[in-house]
């Protein structure tokens, strides 16, 4: 049976710059020997041309529904946009801080939804010692960001508060005209 070159893989390392068995003869060969092997292949879904199949969702979309990743065969990414939205919260949690979504909401019902600095803004940023990793609360954006320019150093987080207090700059009146700088 002759077919044409475009049902053949390519392969440099032959004369003619293809493989010897076409791909439906090549894939069906790897199944044979993945299931040999006691592993299962997903079979190919039918995808008509400007569309792709995406395995989160197991729908059939147009390219304009997926992001852009040049080091993809087909220069897009693996999951259509809805599914990588969805799991991107969920999925940095699990990375990042060892956490399930369920355990960081039971963690801001513990805090009655609020920062626990501020009391003011609702908790939304996970916030972890840089040094241990461990989570220690869940705090509002600029409590956390606060926390992570001071370095994660409570005596600087004490001299802030001094300063906002005014007793680290304000200077004692000690005698009539005698005023003594704070060290």
């Amino acid at each position: 049976m002759s077919k044409p070159r475009t049902a053949f893989a390519s392969n440099k390392s032959t004369s003619d710059g293809l493989q010897a068995y076409c791909r439906e003869c090549s894939a069906e060969y790897y199944r044979r020997r993945q299931e040999a092997k006691g592993r299962t292949v997903r079979q190919k879904v039918p995808v008509p041309p400007g569309h792709k199949h995406c395995r989160g969702c197991n729908e059939v979309k147009p390219h304009s529904d997926w992001h852009r990743k040049n080091s993809a065969p087909d220069g897009l990414a693996s999951r259509c946009k809805a599914c990588k939205a969805a799991a991107s919260p969920a999925g940095h949690l699990r990375r990042k801080y060892g956490l399930t979504e369920a355990e960081r909401d039971e963690m801001v019902a513990s805090q009655m939804g609020l920062c626990v600095i501020c009391l003011k803004a609702p908790a939304i940023h996970v916030d972890h010692c840089h040094e241990t990793g461990r989570v220690r609360g869940v705090l509002c954006f600029n409590c956390n960001s606060a926390i992570g320019k001071l370095g994660d150093d409570p005596d600087a987080v004490r001299r802030a508060a001094a300063y906002l207090e005014g007793s680290s700059w304000k200077p004692t009146l000690v005698a009539p005209g005698v005023y003594q700088l704070p060290s």
